[in-house]
C-alpha cells in the first residue's frame, strides 16, 4: 500500500475518502508523573508514546479501510489531533483511496 502526503503524477482511479482514528489515554499514575515532568521541563515520554501508538493504530485502520475498498494507494494523507479530556487524545488520519 502506497501512502503519500502528496498527489502523484500517475493516472489513477479515485475510490473515495478513507479515514482511521484512535483515542488513547494514559494511566492516572503516569498522568500525575507527566504533570510533574511538565513542572521541570523536558520531553514527556508517556504522552509521546501514547500519541505514537494512537498514530500507528489510526494509520492501520485507514489502510485496512482502503484495502477493503480495493485501493492500492492513499494520496493526500493528513493527520489531525484533538484533546478528548486531560490525558487523552484522538488522532485522525485521512486521505483519498486510489487504484493505480
Amino acid at each position: 500500500m502506497l501512502l503519500t502526503t502528496l498527489d502523484i503524477n500517475k493516472e489513477y482511479e479515485v475510490i473515495g475518502l478513507v479515514q482511521g482514528s484512535s483515542i488513547k489515554a494514559v494511566h492516572l499514575g503516569r498522568d500525575i508523573l507527566a504533570g510533574l515532568k511538565k513542572l521541570i521541563g523536558g520531553e514527556v515520554g508517556t504522552y509521546g508514546k501514547m500519541i505514537a501508538d494512537a498514530r500507528r493504530e489510526a494509520l492501520q485502520k485507514m489502510v485496512a479501510e482502503a484495502e477493503r475498498l480495493g485501493a492500492n494507494a492513499v494520496v493526500g494523507v493528513r493527520f489531525a489531533t484533538s484533546t478528548v479530556t486531560a490525558g487523552a487524545a484522538e488522532i485522525l488520519v485521512y486521505g483519498t483511496a486510489v487504484k493505480i
